[in-house]
C-alpha cells in the first residue's frame, strides 16, 4: 500500500473563508482531520444555511498515511436523534392540532444536536491538532466578524426565509438587525456564536451538550414547545460504523452506511450498471441516462422500503447487497423502455426538492482523505436560534416519516423503518464518499448537497471519474438527471437537449426540468497534474491549495 506524500493539501468547501481555514491549518502541519474539523466549525460562522452547530452529519475518511500504524477507512455517525419524548404520531396531531408544519418550522422540528460531538470526537480520534488549534479560526470570524456574502444575503432576503425566520426573536436579532436581512458586504459579527465556541475549546463535548450551552437549549425548548431534554443532550453519542464498500472500475469507494442511505444506493446501482458496457462516448446520451435512471428506480425501491437507523431496525443489508438479488435487478431492465415504478412501490406521493446540507472534501499531504457532509436539513434548519448562544437549531425530524402517507421535504416517501421513535437517527441521502486506487491511495474525495439527488449526483460523478473517461471538471459539470422511483418521473437539468429528452419520451420517461442538481465538492489525482479540486459552478465554493 502507498504511503508516499502526494503532493500539496487540497480543500474543496463551498465557501471559500471556510475553505481557506482548512487550508491554514494543513500549512500549519495539521492532518486531513484537523483540516476537516476546522473548516466544519468556520462553516458554522460563515455558511449558516447549512453549516452549523445545531445540526449534524456524516464523515468518512481514509487516513492514517503519516504513521506507521498504516491506513484505515472509516465512518463517523453524528447524525441527530429525536428527542426521548418523541412520538410516531407527534406530527400527525400536531397538524390536527393545526401546525401544519411542525416537523419543519420551529421548535418540535429539532433533533438533537450532533454535530460538535462529531467533529471534536474526529478530531480527539484521529487528528493530531488540539481544540484551540483547529476551532479558534472560527471563533475569529464570529467574533470579529467578516463581511456577509451575496449568496447569504439572498437566501435572507428572500421573503419565505425572512417571514419565517423573523418569528423568532433570537433569529431576527442575529440576522435582521433593525428589521432588514444584514446587508451584502457589511461586517457581519456574532458574539454569542464566539462565546459557544470558546466553551467548545475550553471544554469540549461538554461545552455543548452539559452547563450552560446544554441549559440555554433546554430553556428554548421548554419555552417553544420543543422537545429535546438536559437528558437527551448528556446521552448523545457519535457512532463509529463500518463503510459501505464496492468496487469501481480499478479501484474501491467507500462511503456512509446507514442511517445513511447513500453507500448502500451507491454500491447497488454501481454492482448493477456493472452489467452494460458502457463507452466514454455514451456520455450526455439518451441510451445512458435510460440506463442509470433505471438503476435508481431499483435502488431507490429499496431505500423507501428497507432502510432507517441501524441501532433500531434491521436495514437487511444481506440481502440489498446479494449479488444474485442485483443481478436479477439488473436483468430486468429493457434498454429502450421503461419500468414502471409500481413494480417495485404503489405509492405515489407529490415531488418537492430543494436545496439543503453542505459537504467539503479535503486531502492532505500524506495522501489522507476525509469527506464530510452536514446539515441542518431545509436551509437555515427549524429557523430557530437558541438564544444567548448565536446557533441555528435544524429541522432533521422531517427525514423521518413524520406524517404517514405524506412526502418530507424533498418529496420522499419513507417506509416504516424509518418511523419516529426515541433516540433514533433519520433516514438521510447524505452520501460522503472516498475512492481508492487498486494500491489503496486515495483517488478521490466526493460529496454534494441537495438531498435525495446527493446519492444520484454522487453516483454520476463516480461514473464520470471511472468508467466514461471524464476529467474531474468535466465529471462534476456534465449535465445531471435524478430518479427516485417514486414520484415515477425522470428530472433532467436543463442544460440536457430537448431532442436526448424527446428520446426519452419515447422510452417511456415521464421527464421533468430542473435548473440545477446539486453543489459537488470534488478533489481527485490526475495523471501528470497531481491533486485537482473542483468546485461545482452550480454553487459559490471555493478550492484552497497549501502550496501552489
Amino acid at each position: 500500500m502507498s504511503n508516499k506524500p502526494k503532493g500539496p493539501g487540497v480543500i474543496a468547501a463551498a465557501e471559500p473563508l471556510a475553505a481557506a481555514v482548512g487550508a491554514d491549518i494543513l500549512k500549519q502541519g495539521g492532518n486531513a482531520i484537523d483540516a476537516a474539523v476546522a473548516v466544519g466549525f468556520a462553516l458554522a460562522v460563515t455558511y449558516p444555511a447549512a453549516g452549523n452547530l445545531g445540526g449534524g452529519g456524516f464523515l468518512v475518511g481514509s487516513i492514517g498515511r503519516e504513521s506507521s500504524s498504516g491506513t484505515s477507512q472509516v465512518a463517523l455517525d453524528f447524525r441527530e436523534e429525536a428527542p426521548g419524548a418523541a412520538t410516531a404520531d407527534m406530527y400527525t396531531l400536531a397538524a390536527e392540532a393545526g401546525h401544519q408544519q411542525a416537523s419543519l418550522l420551529g421548535h418540535l422540528a429539532a433533533g438533537v444536536p450532533g454535530s460538535v460531538a462529531g467533529m471534536v470526537t474526529a478530531l480527539e480520534r484521529w487528528g493530531t491538532m488540539n481544540r484551540r488549534q483547529v476551532i479558534e479560526p472560527a471563533l475569529l470570524l464570529a467574533r470579529d466578524g467578516f463581511e456577509m456574502t451575496r449568496r447569504t444575503h439572498r437566501m435572507l432576503a428572500g421573503s419565505s426565509t425572512r417571514s419565517q425566520m423573523r418569528r423568532f426573536e433570537a433569529t431576527a436579532e442575529v440576522f435582521y438587525p433593525g428589521g432588514k436581512a444584514v446587508a451584502e458586504g457589511s461586517l457581519f459579527r456574532q458574539g454569542d456564536l464566539a462565546r459557544t465556541l470558546e466553551t467548545i475549546i475550553e471544554k469540549g463535548i461538554p461545552g455543548f451538550y452539559d452547563g450552560e450551552v446544554a441549559d440555554h437549549i433546554v430553556v428554548e425548548m421548554k419555552r417553544g414547545g420543543g422537545l429535546i431534554s438536559s437528558k437527551d443532550l448528556l446521552d448523545y453519542r457519535p457512532v463509529e460504523r463500518t463503510p459501505i464498500q464496492f468496487g469501481q472500475a480499478q479501484g474501491t469507494a467507500y462511503s456512509m452506511p446507514p442511517p445513511s442511505s447513500g453507500g448502500i444506493c451507491l454500491a447497488q446501482m454501481s454492482t448493477m450498471l456493472d452489467r452494460f458496457k458502457i463507452v466514454g462516448t455514451d456520455a450526455e446520451s439518451a441510451k445512458l441516462y435510460h440506463l442509470l435512471a433505471e438503476v435508481m428506480r431499483r435502488s431507490f425501491a429499496d431505500r423507501n422500503q428497507y432502510l432507517g437507523d441501524p441501532d433500531h431496525v434491521d436495514c437487511q443489508l444481506g440481502l440489498l447487497q446479494d449479488p444474485k438479488r442485483l443481478a436479477s435487478r439488473a436483468a430486468s431492465i429493457q434498454r429502450s423502455r421503461v419500468t414502471a415504478s409500481s413494480e417495485f412501490l404503489s405509492e405515489e406521493p407529490t415531488v418537492k426538492e430543494s436545496e439543503q446540507t453542505t459537504h467539503y472534501s479535503v486531502i492532505d499531504k500524506h495522501g489522507n482523505g476525509v469527506s464530510v457532509t452536514t446539515t441542518l436539513n431545509g436551509s437555515f434548519g427549524c429557523k430557530v436560534v437558541v438564544p444567548g448562544t448565536g446557533f441555528l437549531l435544524n429541522n432533521e425530524m422531517d427525514d423521518f416519516t413524520a406524517r404517514p402517507g405524506e412526502p418530507n421535504l424533498f418529496g420522499l416517501i419513507q417506509g416504516a423503518a424509518n418511523a419516529v421513535a426515541p433516540g433514533k437517527r433519520p433516514l438521510s441521502s447524505m452520501s460522503p464518499t472516498v475512492l481508492l486506487d487498486s494500491a489503496g491511495s486515495v483517488n478521490a474525495v466526493l460529496g454534494t448537497p441537495g438531498g435525495p439527488t446527493i446519492i444520484t449526483n454522487v453516483f454520476q460523478v463516480l461514473l464520470g471519474l471511472t468508467r466514461l473517461g471524464l476529467s474531474p471538471e468535466s465529471s462534476v459539470t456534465a449535465p445531471k438527471i435524478h430518479h427516485q422511483c417514486l414520484p415515477d418521473k425522470l428530472t433532467l437539468e436543463v442544460t440536457i437537449p430537448s431532442s436526448t429528452a424527446r428520446t426519452l419520451e419515447t422510452f417511456g420517461h415521464s421527464i421533468t426540468r430542473r435548473s440545477a442538481i446539486g453543489d459537488v465538492q470534488l478533489i481527485a489525482t490526475v495523471p501528470g497534474r497531481g491533486l485537482v479540486g473542483v468546485c461545482d459552478p452550480r454553487g459559490g465554493g471555493a478550492v484552497s491549495y497549501t502550496d501552489r
